[in-house]
Parts: structure tokens; C-alpha cells; sequence
């Protein structure tokens, strides 16, 4: 259980060195030719491509005669045996959460992936392009680029702009369906010179006031927000095994319980900031309250379902009207959830868990936290996945309230069955925070942390400074050509082009300082967190009922010097948090400059891999200040134990190498066990509690502030 994982992924670490300059590679002839050449396959990919080289490719390659140029044939064979025999159609809708749909995926990565050189990659791709269902394509194709060894570092293009119709509201798509039919000459943006038709985007909380947590809607629908997750399961898809793709030494288990614990803390924060309370907590056998209108229509035009208010999730009436007795299992969702979670509940209290052949897996040793959490997750490490299951498959499913499908062809998955919209619906959160206290429940027999524990012998916090912090809304573009389908002229000479205009979240730049004195030169770790101080009541809260509410916003490596240290970081430093992705027409543009000689193109690791958005950094401050404590740690350095590598070529980690991890101590620490005793947590010398209030401006006044 010794790693750890800087919150939600981002660490990267490194990205920035202790100087806090900036660190990328330039990229050359060859990256940028594979990168220009990828990025092609993303435009318009609801569309057949019409690049000339693609269309003669997708003719003329035949990879079933080639086997050859893969490092293992039976992938091949294995795909062809699919696409003979029934693979799902072009335009049909594709969810991972469909078993026959994963399946297909699969195969389609595997040929991906075996690809022996990027040539025959690129060829294979071109033609699943032209030939595949583009959902299956979109999505098999990025865990390979994610994946593939020579394709790290490879930008892949923002996911809102390459699928729209996953991040929008059906009433921004049909206004751009509007002008696509309207379109004569290219409409020119006044304020901003721009040749592009430009649409303001609303939340769905801006027409509908269905529930009251249609007020969180800026936070529940931001498209940064969503895109992080799409990102981070593609970097550790459920599916894949961790021995033959190389990434068990990530210990994936213990990711997953980290990277949902601290999604389900800054959703609360985020509640906190609107006056709203706990969130609440799902019970199977009692209707669940929220409803859910996710105001998206799929690109073939059907609506993704939603979810009535207090919704009933029996068998019965979750199926009624519906023939589904012999329609496969997840018309059985309810039950089958049931009998997961009994099973895992008594494989925490018993403290052990048995795989597929009988033996016994001690769960209190040193990795028993990351096999209980391959084994909640239901991935294909998972010890026994046919006893133990895959729960968040069906409570997707149960909860989503999506319909039985008709036949594998025709699904029609809730927004739940998505990574690009799972995080739109507030039952996520509400179903997540059951999953973390599954770990929590196994958190009770593990000891609480000592002084001996957590004191840094030697070394003392004695101020810290951090500037006011200010919350604001700005506005965010976005294409959305992508969300149109152009004409062959269109698609030749890219004349036409339509992006969305978005007010979103953000927060002013800011700066800390943390005072250390030391008697000694030490290497240390950094720790930063924020959390609650109040409840919605104004009640304080208690550090121990309070530790699974606190946000990670900062970790890093530190030498200490003997003496006085005044450590300053700048929040954009972190290593957590990365800024808004470059869109897919600024970053053609660049590659195109490079490509010419014109100007260089820096491989940026915080654009390649995945980060929560940097302007969520902060949850949504108010007029008069918001309160919330700011707790900081620093802590002997360890080196995490399974790390093949610091940092990789281009200043992220590759995935498998354990270079994620910042040091060698569990995920979350100090708070990833139970406080028995809050007086002695505010004894610790080299620690601090520091109380921060939170404003909230109106972007005139920010923008004023700057003259």
C-alpha cells in the first residue's frame, strides 16, 4: 500500500522542475509527421474520411493477408472473426458498458496494438476509419495511441471537440445544425475577428429547474471536468490486464479507490460552495430521489434516457413494459448488484478473498488494499471477476435507468454507460461515495496513524502565507465543427467552421508560502490540501469525520536545507491540476508551422496525458468569502518502490512504469486512515492548519482589478 498517486492523476510529476521552469521536448520531423497524421483520423469522425491517402489506404490494405506485421497473428484472425460474423454497424451507438460492444473494442484494440511498426498502426487505423462503427473506432484507436510505445507523447485532440454531441446540450447542436443549412458566406465573429459562426453554450440548469442540483450544473456538465475522466479511463481501461500491457506496477486498485475518493471530495466541496449538504447516499432497496435530464441527443438523434424522480430499482419496475426475462443480465442489474457487494463486504471482514482456483489472498498485506481495489473496480486484475464481479457495470446500468436493448445493435446507454458523460449525473457521485466507503470499511481494521507516524523529527512548520483567493467565470471556446457533417467541398477546403462560446468556472492565479525550520538537510515531500472547515449549518467539522472531504492541491519533492526555508509555489506549479487543452484548430495549426520549419512544437506532458481542469482548482467562492482550511504536510521522502523511471522523454510519465507516483507512501496520506485523536493532529510540528476564505467575483471586476 506504500505509493503515491498525486490526486486525480495528475502527477505527472515534473512536468515543472523545483525551479519552477517550465520542461517540454521539441518535437521533431518525425513525431510531428505521426502526430499530423493521427490527428486527420479525429476530424469529422462521424463522417467516412475524404483525404485521398485514407480512402486509397482503407481500399488497398488488406491486414488479413498480413499477419504478419503483427506481433501476434491470432489478434488478427480473432478481429476478422468478429467482423464476419457480426460487428456492430457504422452509426449504431457504442458504449463500453455493453459487454458484446467491449468485446468488439477489444479486438479492434488488439490489432491496434500488436501493429508491429507505426506504419502498419497508421494503415490499420486508416482503415477501421473508414470501415469500423465510429464509437468502437474513436475509443480503441486512443488506448492505443495511449498505449503503443512508439506513440507516447502523441497530443490527442480534445475529446469535447472531436465528439460534441457528448458535452453539449442538444439545443447548442441543433442551433449549430441551424446554421450549417443557413451557411452562405462564412460569418466573420465581430468581437473577435474570427472567420466562425460562434454559439453561446447554456448548462441544462439554464431552462430547466427540475431539482434543485440543477444549480451545480456549471460543475456537473463543465466539459474539462468530463474530459479528465474519459482521459484517465483510457490511460486504465477496466478491461485490460495489467501483466500483458505492462501497467501492473501502477498498482491500478489503489488508483481507483484514490482517483474516486477525490472526485467525491471536490463534488462536496463543490455543493458546500452552493449551500447544498452530503451527498447523499444511495440505498438499493429505497427509491432513488435526484432525477436526471442530460438534455443530450446521440448523433443518430435519439435521446439518452433519463431518470424520473424518485425511481424505483427492483427488477420489476425498473423493467416494466419492457421484454427483458431473456434479454441477457442486465435486466437483472438490482440483484446481481446485491450479490456483489454481500460478497465483497465479507471479504473485507474476513480479510481475505479467494481467486478463480480456490487459494486464498491475504488482504492486510503490503498489497492487499490495491487487490481489494482491482477486485471493487471488477478490472481484469481482479483475482476472481466471475465471484466477485463488476458492480459499477450494472449500477451504471440500474442507475442510468437506461432501456433493455432490442439486440446488440440497438442500445440506447444512459449517460452513466459513458465515460464522456458519466460525470454529468449527480447519481455518479451519489454511487461513488458507496464504492469509497467499501474502502472504508476495510480502513477500520487497519491501525490509525501514530505521532510516531506522522512527525518529521527534526523539522516544524511555523507560518503559512497564501494569497486571497477569487473564483470567477470566464468564457471558454470550443469547436464544435464536428457536430455538423459537411460536404465533400466542405470537408476538401475546411470552409466551414462553427464553435461553441461557454461561461466556466476559473479562479485568480495565486501564490503560497509554507516557513519550515529544520535542524537537519533533509529530502521531503509536500503535501497541500484543501477542505471544509463548516458544514452547509455553519457546524465545525471534526478532522476525523472531515478527512475524506480534503482536496489534494499540490504535491512535491522538496530539499530542505538546514535552517529557515520559505518554499513558494505558484498554483499554476502543481503538479495535479493542468490548464484547458489546446483546441484541435490551434494545435493543426501548429503542427502545420512546425512541419514547415516555421516554428517549433513543444511536447508539453500537462497537453499529452490527463489532469482535473486547473481552473476547478478552487470550488466556487461567494461575495462575502467562503470558509475552508488549507492543510499542509511535509514528510521524509520515500521513493515509491515499484518506479522504473522519474519522468519519461516528453515529461510525463509513461503508463506502467510507476513514475505517476510522487513517493513511496500510501494513496491520500495522512488522510487515507481513521483519526482517533483530533488534539494530537493539531500537535504535529510539521504540519498546519491554515484557514482560507474563498471569494467570488463577477468577471468585470476581476477584468478591472487588472488596470
Amino acid at each position: 500500500m506504500k505509493l503515491f498517486l498525486v490526486f486525480l492523476v495528475g502527477l505527472f510529476a515534473l512536468v515543472l522542475s523545483n525551479d519552477g521552469k517550465k520542461q517540454y521536448k521539441v518535437a521533431n520531423k518525425e513525431f510531428l509527421e505521426k502526430q499530423k497524421r493521427i490527428m486527420q483520423l479525429f476530424k469529422h469522425i462521424n463522417q467516412p474520411s475524404h483525404d485521398k491517402e485514407h480512402i486509397e489506404i482503407a481500399k488497398t490494405w488488406s491486414f488479413g493477408e498480413k499477419t504478419d506485421h503483427y506481433t501476434k497473428p491470432e489478434a488478427v484472425k480473432q478481429f476478422i472473426q468478429y467482423w464476419k460474423y457480426g460487428f456492430i454497424p457504422k452509426g449504431e451507438i457504442f458504449s463500453v458498458f455493453h459487454h458484446e460492444h467491449l468485446e468488439q473494442a477489444i479486438a479492434l484494440f488488439k490489432i491496434f496494438y500488436y501493429a508491429k511498426d507505426f506504419e502498419t498502426f497508421y494503415k490499420t487505423a486508416v482503415w477501421a476509419r473508414q470501415n469500423v462503427n465510429e464509437g468502437i473506432f474513436l475509443y480503441s484507436f486512443s488506448v492505443a495511441i495511449v498505449h503503443r510505445p512508439d506513440t507516447y507523447g502523441i497530443i490527442l485532440p480534445p475529446i469535447y471537440e472531436v465528439y460534441p454531441h457528448y458535452f453539449y446540450n442538444s439545443e447548442t447542436i441543433h442551433t449549430a445544425y441551424y446554421y450549417k443549412q443557413t451557411h452562405r458566406d462564412q460569418h466573420t465573429d465581430q468581437e473577435h475577428g474570427d472567420k466562425a459562426y460562434t454559439i453561446d453554450a447554456n448548462y441544462s440548469g439554464h431552462y430547466l429547474n427540475l431539482h434543485p442540483e440543477q444549480s451545480m450544473s456549471y460543475f456537473i456538465e463543465d466539459v474539462g471536468i468530463n474530459a479528465f475522466y474519459y482521459y484517465y479511463n483510457l490511460y486504465y481501461p477496466f478491461w485490460m490486464c495489467g501483466k500483458t500491457y505492462g501497467i501492473e506496477k501502477d498498482n491500478r486498485g489503489e488508483i481507483f479507490y484514490y482517483v474516486y475518493q477525490q472526485i467525491v471530495a471536490r463534488y462536496y466541496l463543490e455543493r458546500l460552495s452552493n449551500d447544498w449538504g452530503e451527498t447523499p447516499f444511495i440505498n438499493w432497496d429505497v427509491p432513488i430521489e435526484t432525477p436526471y435530464y442530460p438534455s443530450l441527443e446521440y448523433p443518430n438523434g435519439l435521446e439518452f434516457p433519463t431518470r424520473p424522480a424518485y425511481a424505483k430499482l427492483h427488477e420489476y419496475f425498473y423493467n416494466y413494459g419492457q421484454r427483458w426475462t431473456t434479454k441477457g443480465p442486465y435486466g437483472y442489474s438490482h440483484s446481481f448488484i446485491h450479490d456483489y457487494e454481500r460478497r465483497i463486504n465479507d471479504a473485507i471482514d474476513k480479510g481475505h478473498v479467494h481467486d478463480h482456483d480456490g487459494k486464498k489472498i491475504d488482504l492486510t498485506t503490503y498489497e492487499g488494499f490495491n487487490v481489494l481495489g482491482n477486485i471493487i473496480e471488477g478490472n481484469h486484475d481482479s483475482p476472481n471477476k466471475k465471484y466477485y464481479g463488476t458492480i459499477q457495470t450494472f449500477a451504471r446500468h440500474l442507475l442510468g435507468y437506461s432501456y433493455q436493448p432490442l439486440d446488440k445493435y440497438h442500445t440506447v446507454p444512459s449517460a452513466l454507460e459513458h465515460f464522456e458523460t458519466s460525470m454529468r449525473d449527480p447519481a455518479f457521485y451519489q454511487f461513488f461515495k458507496k464504492i469509497v466507503m467499501k474502502f472504508q470499511r476495510y480502513q477500520q481494521y487497519v491501525p490509525p496513524y501514530t505521532e510516531k507516524d506522522l512527525v518529521f523529527p527534526g523539522v516544524k512548520i511555523t507560518k503559512v502565507e497564501v494569497d486571497r483567493l477569487v473564483t470567477y467565470q470566464d468564457y471558454f471556446y470550443s469547436d464544435l465543427s464536428n457536430a455538423v457533417y459537411d460536404s465533400d467541398h466542405e470537408l476538401e477546403h475546411d470552409t466551414f467552421h462553427i464553435r461553441a462560446r461557454q461561461e466556466r468556472l476559473n479562479h485568480k492565479p495565486f501564490t503560497y508560502k509554507v516557513t519550515v525550520k529544520s535542524d537537519k538537510d533533509a529530502k521531503a515531500s509536500i503535501k497541500i490540501f484543501l477542505g471544509p472547515k463548516y458544514d452547509e449549518y455553519g457546524r465545525y467539522i471534526n478532522i476525523s469525520e472531515n478527512r475524506l472531504n480534503m482536496v489534494e492541491l499540490d504535491h512535491f519533492v522538496y530539499d530542505i536545507k538546514s535552517g529557515e526555508n520559505i518554499i513558494t509555489r505558484h498554483s499554476q506549479e502543481t503538479n495535479v491540476y493542468g490548464p484547458d487543452r489546446t483546441s484541435y484548430t490551434d494545435l493543426w495549426k501548429q503542427i502545420n508551422e512546425a512541419h514547415k520549419g516555421q516554428k517549433e512544437f513543444h511536447i508539453d506532458g500537462k497537453q499529452s496525458y490527463f489532469y482535473f481542469p486547473q481552473r476547478y482548482m478552487l470550488p466556487k467562492g461567494s461575495p462575502e468569502g467562503k470558509t475552508y482550511q488549507i492543510y499542509v504536510i511535509v514528510y521524509p521522502y520515500e521513493q515509491y518502490k515499484g518506479k522504473d523511471q522519474e519522468i519519461g522523454e516528453y515529461y510525463y510519465p509513461k503508463v506502467g512504469t510507476g513514475a505517476i507516483h510522487v513517493d513511496g507512501y500510501p494513496l491520500g496520506y495522512p488522510f487515507d486512515r481513521f483519526i482517533k485523536f483530533e488534539k494530537l493532529w493539531k500537535q504535529i510540528p510539521n504540519s498546519y492548519f491554515y484557514e482560507a476564505k474563498i471569494y467570488h467575483k463577477h468577471s468585470d471586476e476581476i477584468n478591472s482589478s487588472h488596470h
